[in-house]
């Protein structure tokens, strides 16, 4: 008959819910719980062989052996966990190398043509990390697609006058931004 006993105490404390907490050190404080259920555990034995009575020297050798094996197993747990403590310590420090060259990598200085991506965007009304147009660029596009449209015209007419011209400009430069700027909520 085997009787396997779980040693680790199941509660939920406040700094386990911690997610910035790093992983070696939730592990640690779960090895400490262990620890402290295992200690506990045997301390419980030791006590319990004060309760017992023993009468004969056989009786008392074997309490006295039940004895040493609680101490013996406290010490192993008390080693156990030191032995562990060393692997966390190597651990933490990884992972916090990890998170160092993380955030490094995040500050590192930008090269020449990143800055001059990033000023051009800028200015241009973009965040400078995308390959969008940004609104300068979409109204000279616009301007130049009705001045492209209007030399058509003109040259097809051929008899507008420069009054005409210019009013005709206007009025479909009015126009596009009308439609640009009309509400998306209009109702049918």
């Amino acid at each position: 008959m085997s009787v396997t006993i779980n040693f680790s105490k199941n509660t939920s404390a406040p700094w386990q819910s911690n997610a910035n907490m790093l992983k070696s050190t939730r592990e640690k404080i779960q090895r400490q719980e262990e620890r402290d259920g295992k200690i506990a555990f045997f301390e419980t034995q030791k006590q319990n062989l004060k309760n017992q009575k023993a009468d004969t020297i056989e009786e008392i050798a074997k309490k006295l052996e039940k004895f040493h094996t609680y101490e013996d197993e406290i010490a192993a747990a008390k080693q156990e966990y030191n032995s562990s403590q060393m692997f966390h310590i190597l651990d933490e420090a990884e992972e916090r190398g990890e998170q160092m060259a993380k955030a490094a990598e995040k500050y590192k200085p930008k090269t020449e043509e990143e800055q001059k991506k990033e000023a051009q965007g800028e200015a241009a009304g973009t965040d400078g990390k995308t390959d969008d147009k940004g609104v300068l660029s979409e109204i000279m596009d616009d301007m130049s697609e009705s001045i492209d449209a209007q030399e058509g015209s003109l040259e097809t007419t051929g008899q507008l006058s420069e009054a005409e011209l210019q009013q005709k400009l206007s009025d479909e430069e009015l126009q596009k931004k009308q439609q640009r700027y009309q509400s998306f909520d209009v109702r049918a």
